[in-house]
């Protein structure tokens, strides 16, 4: 696994006066940060930051300074450390539409490209009977609370015409263990943090599996702030340009960098910019695999996340 440089932002510093493209190349790194979530941004012992949202914003480093480890990372959990969006002390913000208006970013920040599709889903004992979470009716369902999780358990029963017993927790760690003892029969959460959760089955030794059906999906989004549409331009291609690296060689259609050749001088970047980006980074299939696919702990499946042409939700442009 691509590791990145991580550097403890401890202040808010103030902004900066010319573009955003110039402020980076003056400071020689890239400021990224986003909540923590399994395999999109998560600290390890060193605390160096580790995930797709990570290495997204290694991308971006890699297209304007010419190294990927040129990046710093931050957890946004607090108020003070949500600030640092607000004051323009970081350039790229990865984040879902509940964590833009919650936190009043709705007229600070512009929601880029997606950069992975998050599904809130149930998981159940291996050996349980349910195959799909309209089975679950009338069982006890636990999911954390307060969180957007809950709306979704309720929204899907309600659709369907169903009822459950809600068991919701404030404390996670908690939340867990009556679900390995089956104080509660299934689990509710996002499907990143159900995968880290799948082979730890307490002292029960309790092997579990995810149900297919997706509460709901949301997609967490590369944001800049609004005040620089160059900056936002720069990310935005950078992006597209790993999903569409991903594009297949065929008789009619360039694949991989060729399939979207960009103007870097039309950008600020030089002529070799993307090129840069998949040698060091690689492409999303490349990020996706190693932290959240065969490469990672959590073994997920592309699933909405692929690429279009694999039959995802993630639509890379291309020279059509």
């Amino acid at each position: 696994m691509i590791g990145a440089l991580a550097i403890p932002l401890l202040t808010a510093s103030p902004v900066f006066a010319g573009s955003v493209l110039d402020k980076v190349k003056k400071q020689g790194v890239v400021h990224c940060g986003s909540i923590e979530r399994p395999g999109l941004a998560s600290a390890d012992g060193d605390d160096k930051w580790r995930g797709l949202n990570v290495d997204v914003c290694r991308a971006v480093a890699a297209a304007v300074l010419g190294s990927a480890d040129k990046v710093v990372f931050q957890e946004y959990e607090t108020p003070k450390q949500f600030e640092a969006i607000k004051s323009g002390a970081d350039d790229l913000f990865f984040l879902s539409a509940s964590e833009i208006v919650t936190h009043q970013l709705v007229g600070r920040v512009l929601p880029g490209p997606t950069v992975f599709v998050e599904t809130n889903m149930v998981m159940v004992p291996q050996d349980a009977a349910e195959q799909h979470v309209a089975d679950l009716a009338g069982q006890k369902i636990c999911f954390p609370s307060p969180a957007n999780v809950e709306n979704s358990v309720n929204a899907f029963f309600e659709a369907a015409d169903k009822t459950f017993q809600p068991i919701p927790f404030t404390e996670d760690g908690e939340m867990v263990d009556a679900y390995k003892v089956q104080f509660c029969h299934g689990m509710a959460n996002e499907v990143t943090t159900l995968a880290t959760q799948l082979n730890d089955g307490g002292v029960n030794n309790l092997k579990n599996r995810i149900l297919p059906d997706a509460l709901t999906a949301f997609p967490i989004m590369a944001a800049t702030g609004t005040a620089d549409a160059q900056w936002s331009a720069i990310v935005a291609w950078t992006v597209d340009t790993l999903l569409s690296a991903e594009r297949p060689e065929r008789h009619w259609y360039h694949g991989g960098v060729k399939a979207l050749p960009l103007d870097g001088k039309a950008l600020g970047l030089d002529k070799g910019w993307q090129d840069r980006v998949i040698a060091q980074v690689g492409t999303y299939g490349d990020i996706f695999e190693r932290n959240l696919g065969t490469g990672s702990s959590l073994k997920l499946a592309r699933g909405v996340n692929a690429n279009q042409i694999g039959g995802g939700l993630l639509l890379g442009p291309f020279l059509e």
